[in-house]
């Protein structure tokens, strides 16, 4: 049994819940798993599925065929939570006439307060409930449900760590490694400080540790994962930065890449920059969301910084490195956004000149600040908005491409393009879409492309 948070109490508990696997699940014990929202989310549901496999489990994709569904919610936008709901519903009669299978919620979604009555009150198929820091409490909370429990559920906080050993990771060449939890920045728009938590970093040592296993296995690009990794540490009493992680892991002997998301600007201090710089396995991209470069829309979205001191933070960039690679995230239409603020951000996308954006039209979130705020900007004008920038980005990123072309990159080759037979897409050091004519054998390794043509998404090249 490899359930770190279990004790001998734990393996007990797991052996327990093993005996009613087979008693209930003669022909072995199936799960479905679905993991809804970010990166940080696919990290649990990867670290979920190790635990279920130590009891026994195996996995399918259709809900149809397991012994117990468990959806790993998000809670981002209210459409994320009813896509959920959504979905519950739809699985209700599967659930009427197959009372033994179990139906179990998790994830920030989970961990809001109303869900349990909402459960209760409008769900009661659901089984087992468990919020985003009590992962390694769900062999207890199968055993309570095999134990008769109408609601087994645990949303406490815990501060336990996950190593790779819980994890049944989705590829064999790319890896993400959660450094940090929770958020403590409480942008007025964001429910995720009060479903993750407070910010609590893992240890350098076991991050390290953990980088330095997946390497030896073979993964080629490792993914730091974090509601903001640039405030990792701060929690730490060895006082280690985040930029002084990046330094440690660089130093980790092997040929692999790092990345990181996500990251806010009011941390990205010249000693981040200059990790990011200087370290040779440290991709040459950073996704710094700018949200929208109004500052009286950034005051409203309680950021802490202005649309100079990010432009600040780009030129540093930009100036020690000719090309440097910036996307970012842009919401349209927060609360009373004024045409004037909407053009500012219009102007910040010009000057910045981002490879990519995540756009976003603002949508109410109930329990957050901005949820109560005034809003007398209609709909079609905040999608008039969306228009407008997406067709000044496509402009942008037309431009910014065509500086591949001639060039030979590195791509870490990450399977078969959708342009057809023969084509193989990967991603560049940039973060680059590249894609190129190729053998399958290539995905998962390193191969150097030089381009030859760009559009506004992607450049695609020859194998040299």
């Amino acid at each position: 049994m490899n359930i770190k948070a279990c004790d001998v109490k734990g393996s007990e508990i797991a052996n327990q819940v093993i005996k009613y696997l087979k008693m209930y699940c003669r022909k072995g014990a199936i799960a479905y798993v679905h993991s809804f929202g970010c990166q940080l989310n696919v990290s649990d549901g990867e670290k979920i599925k190790g635990i279920l496999s130590s009891l026994g489990f195996k996995f399918t994709d259709d809900y149809k065929k397991s012994d117990l569904i468990l959806l790993n919610t998000c809670a981002v936008r209210e459409s994320a939570e009813d896509t959920v709901y959504g979905t519950l519903g739809n699985m209700k009669k599967y659930k009427k006439e197959n009372p033994d299978v179990i139906i179990a919620l998790c994830g920030c979604m989970a961990s809001e307060p109303k869900t349990i009555e909402k459960i209760k009150n409008h769900y009661p198929f659901v089984d087992i409930l468990f919020g985003t820091s009590a992962l390694s409490q769900l062999p207890k909370l199968l055993l309570e449900h095999y134990e008769g429990k109408k609601l087994a559920y645990d949303t406490k906080e815990y501060n336990e760590e996950f190593g790779a050993d819980y994890q049944i990771r989705e590829s064999y060449f790319k890896a993400s490694v959660p450094i940090m939890f929770g958020c403590n920045n409480f942008c007025t728009y964001c429910i995720v400080p009060y479903v993750r938590g407070r910010e609590r970093s893992r240890s350098a040592d076991v991050i390290v540790h953990e980088v330095e296993e997946l390497v030896a296995k073979g993964y080629k690009e490792i993914m730091l994962l974090g509601q903001n990794v640039n405030s990792y540490g701060n929690d730490l009493k060895e006082g280690m930065s985040f930029a002084q992680l990046l330094r440690r892991l660089n130093d980790i002997n092997g040929d692999f890449w790092i990345r990181f998301m996500s990251s806010h600007p009011k941390d990205a201090g010249t000693d981040l920059l200059d990790a990011i710089l200087e370290c040779d396995k440290v991709g040459k991209h950073l996704h710094l969301p700018v949200q929208c470069g109004s500052n009286s829309v950034l005051k409203r979205m309680n950021r802490h910084y202005t649309a100079e001191k990010y432009l600040e933070t780009v030129n540093y960039l930009r100036e020690r490195s000719e090309g440097f690679a910036l996307s970012s995230d842009i919401m349209v239409g927060f609360p009373n956004e004024t045409e004037e603020e909407f053009c500012d951000t219009l102007k910040l996308v010009e000057e910045v000149k981002f490879d990519n954006i995540f756009t976003f039209i603002y949508s109410k979130r109930s329990g957050t600040v901005a949820a109560e705020m005034e809003d007398a900007t209609t709909d079609s004008e905040k999608r008039h908005r969306m228009e407008r920038l997406l067709k000044l980005q496509r402009e942008v990123a037309t431009e910014n491409y065509k500086r591949f072309i001639g060039k030979t990159v590195r791509v870490l080759v990450e399977g078969e393009s959708k342009q057809g037979e023969g084509w193989l897409f990967g991603k560049s050091s940039a973060y680059t879409i590249v894609e190129f004519k190729g053998d399958k054998y290539l995905i998962g390794t390193f191969v150097n492309v030089k381009i030859t043509d760009a559009r506004n998404w992607a450049v695609s090249g020859e194998l040299v």
